[in-house]
């Protein structure tokens, strides 16, 4: 399966990531991507940026080493009504807003608290994907996670560094996740969550995955450029319809 962009990469800004998104963009190049998307952390996780960073994302040109990047973010799920740390205001700016669980910044109970956490996290229209919902870290029910990402049309990622160097014990539950997403019609999207840009478009790992858990191509978001613009354009419009 061919991945057309890498749509979780973190910059410096982020504050333990160690490339500028010049490199981020020339590495993506490299590789032979279309797009990437600069997803620096949001402001609760420590040494992440101050909301200015992402209020002054629309200085960067929309080219970077004739690559298309992208503005986001990785918010974080700070309580368990699925609220961010990342204001609308801010969010309205930019092309693609991931969230997910993360340590010192999302509250830990149950499974069944972790679950309601996510799924409200899933429910709301400003979070066009959820990132490394197989963390083990965070129980969860993850047919009911599926389910709801199915139902809501919000994609779940397949996170290559899950399989590779971050949360330990992932692979079980992303390879869950993935069955569960050909089972229930979820939309998927792989990415490489980078914090140093030679691993920027690596998807090997998670590839890998995909295909012993059987998942077609056109469950997979960023297989395309085309099928990237289509899905946040749904996404934009179903804010835009919530307001």
């Amino acid at each position: 399966m061919w991945l057309a962009a890498d749509l979780h990469v973190h910059s410096m800004a982020s504050g333990h990531a160690y490339s500028t998104i010049a490199e981020n963009a020339r590495a993506g190049k490299e590789r032979g991507l279309s797009a990437i998307a600069i997803t620096d952390h949001g402001p609760a996780m420590p040494g992440a940026p101050h909301l200015y960073h992402f209020g002054n994302m629309k200085v960067l040109p929309p080219e970077i080493e004739g690559l298309r990047v992208l503005h986001g973010v990785e918010a974080n799920v700070l309580d368990a009504e699925g609220r961010l740390d990342v204001p609308e205001l801010y969010l309205a700016r930019l092309d693609i807003v991931l969230a997910g669980l993360h340590t010192l910044c999302s509250p830990n109970g149950s499974v069944a608290e972790n679950t309601r956490m996510l799924v409200k996290a899933i429910e709301n229209p400003w979070i066009d994907v959820i990132v490394h919902p197989g963390n083990p870290e965070y129980a969860v029910d993850l047919e009911q996670v599926v389910q709801a990402a199915a139902a809501c049309g919000t994609a779940l990622e397949i996170n290559n560094s899950s399989l590779t160097t971050s949360r330990m014990g992932s692979a079980c539950n992303c390879q869950t996740v993935a069955r569960l997403a050909v089972r229930y019609g979820a939309r998927l999207i792989v990415g490489t969550d980078s914090h140093y840009h030679v691993h920027v478009g690596d998807f090997s790992q998670a590839v890998a995955l995909l295909a012993e858990a059987g998942v077609p191509e056109e469950l997979v978001v960023n297989t395309s450029l085309e099928k990237v613009a289509d899905y946040l354009q749904c996404r934009h419009a179903a804010r835009r319809s919530n307001r």
